[in-house]
C-alpha cells in the first residue's frame, strides 16, 4: 500500500533564511551544518532546537580569494521559529579555530524567491 502524502493544510509551512557567509579558510557545506546547529543546540537547547526544522537547502562560492572566502547560503526554517534562527547565527563567531561571520540578508517564502532576491 503507497503512502499518502499529506495535504497542504496538515504540512509545516517553511520559511528561507538567506545567509552571507565570510571566512578566512576554507569552509565546507557540511562544516555550515555543524556550525548552524552548534550555534542554536548552544542558546537554546536540543528540545527548542528540534523545533526549528533547519536544513541547508543551496551554497553558493560566490569570492574565492587568497584572503576571504564569500559564501551564500539559503537555510530552511519553520515558521514563527525565523527571529530564534537569526539570533543563534549572530553569535557565531568562530568554528574549529576558524573565523567565520554569518549574517542574514533576507527572508523568503519559497527557495526561488529567495534566490531571485538575494542571489
Amino acid at each position: 500500500m503507497k503512502m499518502k502524502v499529506l495535504p497542504p493544510t496538515l504540512r509545516k509551512n517553511n520559511r528561507y533564511l538567506t545567509l552571507d557567509i565570510r571566512t578566512k579558510e576554507p569552509f565546507s557545506k557540511d562544516d555550515l551544518v555543524l556550525v548552524v546547529w552548534d550555534a542554536c543546540i548552544r542558546l537554546y537547547g536540543e528540545m527548542e532546537t528540534s523545533n526549528f526544522n533547519l536544513w541547508i537547502m543551496r551554497t553558493y562560492v560566490l569570492d574565492d580569494r587568497n584572503d576571504c572566502l564569500h559564501m551564500k547560503a539559503i537555510l530552511r526554517c519553520q515558521r514563527s521559529y525565523e527571529d530564534k534562527v537569526r539570533s543563534a547565527l549572530c553569535c557565531i563567531t568562530k568554528f574549529n579555530g576558524k573565523e567565520i561571520a554569518i549574517s542574514t540578508i533576507g527572508l523568503s517564502g519559497t527557495i526561488s524567491s529567495s534566490i531571485e532576491k538575494f542571489i
